[in-house]
């Protein structure tokens, strides 16, 4: 059956609005005809070879769906149902898996190499993160698809699938905010902005929001910011003089940038945590000399999917959805169609554009 997707043709090749031919699901697979997608940094970063995915590739690694078709052997899901794409779904038998360390499994995206579907001409596609989100359906394993869960709307509940798993993991299983402590994020984009909501549901007495663009303060501040610097040379200077010149307990870097993820550092107190969040290229480098390190006492530390067990805190999320303590909708700063994201990420390119979500 053919759908339209967007394809990337090779690494650093505009995305193409096309039709697939996708084929029915076999053994152990489900059919997914796509509410919503969430189109963030993650995928630009798979288009321009910061991250490896092989191509041609349908991309999209966060969204929610209805279930159209199961193949055999599926039983936690049938056809109807409301469902949250898991772009990298733990295999349970690697060494992280056994460690309980599920976000390291060594083989979550050894289905990225598969053949999905197939062009019009009859060119193999790859399902880029597992789930190939950008399509009005895919085909994904059934390990990629978890319920959607109560109370919670099937077009915001795309955003669980990385955004929010990320930001909240970020501050609740990374750096483990406890009450009354002081917090900065830098990055107000999807992750940032769930960050800014998970700091706050943890009870953070002061949290910071940074970023280069001042016109972000509103919904920084609309997240949970007490505070809002826009990012310069003099940013973790700010940070300390917010902050009784001591420096935050918890500095989470959303952006992936070394002069980001220095200054975050920079503004974290002595004996405190900073977690890396942001993915950076290879030409980041960052430095550090051994004198600061023993002197500071502060903990640098990433975080790969928040730490999160989708199975485990899906649920958790959906209380906090539900008891109005956490706004999905407030993560999105434009909605698209499928047609609108090549031109989302030529603004993703540019700097201008925010978190968009591809309505179906």
């Amino acid at each position: 059956m053919a759908v339209r997707a967007a394809v990337l043709p090779a690494i650093g090749s505009p995305l193409e609005i096309t039709g697939i031919d996708l084929p029915d699901p076999g053994p152990g697979q489900v059919r997914v005809r796509l509410a919503a997608a969430g189109v963030c940094h993650s995928d630009l970063s798979l288009s321009d070879g910061t991250m490896r995915v092989p191509v041609p590739a349908v991309l999209g690694h966060e969204g929610a769906g209805t279930v159209v078709a199961v193949g055999e052997g599926v039983g936690h899901v049938s056809p109807g149902d409301g469902v949250v794409l898991n772009w990298a779904p733990s295999c349970g038998a690697c060494h992280a898996c056994s460690l309980g360390e599920v976000w390291l499994c060594a083989n979550a995206l050894s289905g990225a190499a598969d053949v999905y579907a197939r062009t019009t001409d009859g060119t193999d596609l790859h399902p880029g993160l597992n789930v190939a989100a950008f399509a009005e359906e895919t085909v994904v394993s059934a390990s990629c698809v978890l319920p959607v869960p109560d109370g919670v709307p099937l077009t915001d509940a795309a955003l669980l699938g990385c955004a929010v798993l990320t930001g909240y993991g970020a501050v609740h299983h990374s750096a483990r905010v406890r009450q009354g402590e002081t917090v900065a994020v830098f990055g107000v984009g999807g992750v940032g902005l769930a960050a800014l909501q998970a700091a706050r549901i943890a009870g953070a007495s002061k949290i910071v929001a940074v970023d280069v663009s001042a016109e972000k303060e509103e919904l920084a501040r609309a997240a949970g910011a007490t505070d809002y610097v826009v990012a310069s040379d003099t940013t973790a200077r700010e940070i300390r003089g917010l902050t009784g010149k001591q420096g935050v307990d918890v500095a989470v870097e959303c952006v992936g940038r070394a002069v980001t993820i220095r200054t975050a550092w920079d503004a974290t107190r002595r004996g405190g945590r900073t977690t890396v969040v942001g993915i950076g290229g290879k030409d980041q480098q960052v430095s550090f000399n051994a004198l600061e390190i023993f002197h500071w006492g502060r903990t640098l530390s990433g975080c790969v999917y928040g730490n999160c067990d989708p199975a485990r805190d899906l649920p958790v999320l959906a209380g906090h959805v539900r008891a109005g303590r956490l706004d999905l909708s407030a993560l999105v700063t434009e909605h698209i169609s499928l047609d609108g994201i090549p031109a989302a990420f030529e603004n993703m390119l540019a700097g201008k554009g925010g978190r968009a979500l591809v309505v179906f």
